[in-house]
């Protein structure tokens, strides 16, 4: 049943990916929706862009949630347990990722996954030890500090795997034109490259690459995270939790740290940016907390447990609200307006 298991997840992101990067460079899969919200002198209305980069970043989170409740729902932790402890995590990663991308590249309406990899990282270990405390005088079965840490690291792979599609409809985090690299790496992308459509994507105002090809670094990324998330949710459903946490933070945080000798966008000052610099920071807290937080007992696992885990109204109605929430955060436009008007088809009266 785990294998099965594994193989749908590994199906589901391969159709998911595929379509993705077929279609989301394209001009009309930036923008959802637009909703006015002022009416204007000319008798037009300004309205609030809503955007694919605010609906997949949601559904990344959602589908993260969702297997590492499944996960850890499979050792036997209670959903109760599980919502805590993803509530507190993402309450201070989601606002993260806003406030390193202020620092870092000195921008107020960016949004930086290393950010919020790197503060969810550094916290984690101590949420669970904190939840762990607080549940003592509870029979909730508790997660070891390295088994949960796994299934974190895990889902948080393939969330990030699968929000790259908001990247790629939005055109950020993108790679450099292929003009301008050796002519080895224009050969090796001679066929696999992005051409990215549309004025308002931030590729085209930021770099104006807009209709360049382009090397598809956030295609790259997610196969790469998705891959690694894959694995790692099969390596936790066999006891490999050491395993399992260290592997998956080292494959992704190495991975962050090259992918940044090909992308084009502004990552902040120097050759070597901050974010690579937390990337491999990362790996060393990782195996220090591996040290520190042994595993000294393997729960048996259920995968079916885990799957009518996400399956109770409770787990289903915090997903629904989770995703709206995160939408919300992240899927109103703040570099782009919208001018709508509004007239009657007099022949369908």
């Amino acid at each position: 049943m785990d294998e099965l298991f594994v193989i749908c997840l590994a199906a589901f992101l391969s159709a998911l990916l595929a379509w993705g990067f077929k279609r989301l460079p394209g001009e009309n899969w930036q923008f959802i929706a637009a909703i006015p919200i002022k009416k204007e002198t000319s008798g037009s209305w300004a309205g609030l862009n809503l955007t694919y980069y605010g609906f997949f970043s949601a559904s990344a989170c959602l589908i993260a949630t969702a297997v590492l409740c499944i996960l850890l729902g499979s050792i036997g932790i209670s959903p109760k347990i599980m919502l805590m402890m993803a509530a507190c995590i993402l309450g201070i990663c989601l606002p993260a990722a806003r406030f390193t991308a202020r620092i870092v590249e000195k921008k107020k309406f960016t949004f930086s996954v290393q950010g919020a990899s790197f503060v969810g990282i550094i916290i984690a270990p101590w949420t669970i030890v904190m939840l762990n405390r607080l549940m003592e005088a509870n029979s909730h079965t508790r997660p070891a500090v390295i088994v949960a840490l796994a299934a974190i690291v895990t889902s948080f792979a393939l969330g990030e795997g699968i929000g790259r599609l908001s990247c790629i409809s939005f055109g950020c985090c993108y790679g450099k034109p292929l003009s301008q690299t050796s002519p080895l790496m224009q050969k090796l992308f001679a066929h696999l490259y992005f051409i990215f459509y549309g004025s308002t994507k931030k590729i085209a105002y930021a770099d104006g690459l807009d209709g360049s090809r382009i090397i598809p670094v956030q295609a790259i990324t997610s196969v790469v995270l998705c891959l690694t998330g894959v694995a790692g949710t099969y390596l936790f459903l066999k006891g490999f939790y050491v395993l399992t946490f260290v592997g998956v933070v080292s494959i992704t945080q190495i991975w962050r740290f090259l992918s940044e000798f090909i992308r084009a966008d502004h990552r902040g000052e120097g050759k070597i940016s901050v974010y690579q610099i937390m990337g491999f920071l990362t790996i060393f807290y990782a195996l220090a907390i591996a040290w520190l937080f042994p595993v000294t007992i393997h729960p048996g696992h259920d995968i079916i447990a885990g799957l009518n885990t996400v399956w109770k109204p409770s787990m289903i109605l915090f997903l629904q609200i989770l995703w709206l929430l995160t939408f919300i955060y992240t899927g109103r436009s703040k570099v782009t307006n919208a001018s709508l008007s509004f007239s009657v088809i007099k022949e369908n009266i």
